[in-house]
C-alpha cells in the first residue's frame, strides 16, 4: 500500500500552526485561527492586509509568525504556498503534467500578456509622471534590488545610462545601503522589489529617504514595507503563486521600458545625440 506523501506534507505548514496555537497569546491565536481559515487567501496577502483583517498591529502577526516557527511573514506565506501548490505550480501556475512544449510555451505566453494587462489596468497616471519628473530632474540616480530583480536593475541602468545621465546601480546588499548612506536631496533612488518585502531594498530605501532622496519604488504589493518609504508606487501585477515569479519580471521590465521612453521625450535632442554616438562607438564591434 502506497503513502500519499503529497497529502502529508500539505499539511506540515498548517499543521505547524495547530500544533502551537495553545502556546499563543490571545492576539497571536487570533491571528493563527484567520490564517487557519484562509490559508489560499493568506498567500496573496502582505502583512499588512492580514493584520487589518484580524483587527491587530503588523508587530502582532509578526510576533505569531515567529511564535508558530517561522522566520517572518514572508517565510510562514511560502511555507503556505509550496504546502498549498501541486509539484507544476512551483513552476508555473497554469502548466499541468501532461502539457506537452507548444502547450507549455502558449500558456507561458499568455501569462505573461495577461501581467501586461492586469498591470496596465492599475496604472497609475499621475504616479507615472511624478516618476518621470523625479527621474528627469535628477541630480544622480541610484537603482537597487536583490534576487530576481537584479536583471531589471541593470536593464534600467543602462537605458538611462545611454541617456547621459548620472547613474549607478547595486544589486549588492552592502554596496547599495552604503550608496543609499551617501545620497542627498535632489537625488533619486529607485527601488525593484516584487514582493516588497525583502529586508535589503526596505533598509535600502529607508536609508536613502532619511538622507533625504526622493524614492520610487516598483513593485507588486502596493501595501509592502517597501512603499512606507516612497514618493511614488509603481505596481508590477502578476498572478503567480511561485516564490521566485516570472510574469511579473515582464511587468516590471515594461514599467522601465515606459519610463525611460517618457524621459526620453523631455529630452529628445539628446536621447538621439546620444543614440547616434553610442551606435557609431559599436559599430565597428558587429560583423
Amino acid at each position: 500500500m502506497s503513502v500519499n506523501t503529497n497529502n502529508r506534507v500539505k499539511a506540515s505548514s498548517l499543521a505547524r500552526i495547530r500544533s502551537r496555537l495553545p502556546a499563543l497569546a490571545a492576539a497571536e491565536q487570533k491571528v493563527a485561527q484567520w490564517v487557519l481559515q484562509h490559508p489560499e487567501e493568506v498567500i496573496h496577502m502582505s502583512m499588512a492586509q492580514v493584520a487589518r483583517e484580524c483587527g491587530v498591529s503588523d508587530t502582532t502577526v509578526l510576533r505569531f509568525c515567529r511564535a508558530a516557527g517561522f522566520q517572518g511573514y514572508t517565510d510562514m506565506k511560502l511555507s503556505i504556498v509550496q504546502d498549498l501548490a501541486t509539484p507544476t505550480q512551483l513552476v508555473h501556475d497554469d502548466i499541468s503534467e501532461d502539457d506537452d512544449a507548444i502547450t507549455i510555451a502558449r500558456k507561458v505566453f499568455h501569462s505573461n500578456i495577461r501581467a501586461l494587462q492586469d498591470t496596465l489596468e492599475v496604472l497609475d497616471g499621475d504616479a507615472l509622471t511624478k516618476a518621470v519628473d523625479m527621474i528627469a530632474s535628477a541630480k544622480r540616480i541610484l537603482i537597487i534590488g536583490v534576487g530576481t530583480s537584479g536583471p531589471i536593475v541593470q536593464d534600467m541602468y543602462h537605458m538611462f545610462f545611454r541617456l547621459g545621465f548620472n547613474v549607478r546601480a547595486q544589486t549588492d546588499s552592502y554596496l547599495q545601503l552604503m550608496e543609499a548612506a551617501l545620497v542627498e536631496e535632489g537625488d533619486v533612488v529607485v527601488g525593484i522589489s516584487q514582493s516588497g518585502s525583502s529586508t535589503d531594498p526596505v533598509l535600502t530605501l529607508a536609508e536613502a529617504k532619511r538622507n533625504g532622496a526622493g524614492v520610487i519604488v516598483i513593485t507588486g504589493n502596493a501595501e509592502s514595507p517597501i512603499t512606507q518609504y516612497a514618493d511614488v508606487t509603481l505596481l508590477a501585477v502578476s498572478r503567480e503563486t511561485r516564490a521566485e515569479a516570472i510574469a511579473s519580471r515582464i511587468a516590471q521590465s515594461t514599467l522601465v521600458d515606459a519610463l525611460y521612453v517618457a524621459v526620453s521625450f523631455q529630452n529628445m535632442d539628446l536621447a538621439i545625440r546620444n543614440e547616434k554616438r553610442i551606435w557609431n562607438a559599436v559599430l565597428p564591434k558587429t560583423i
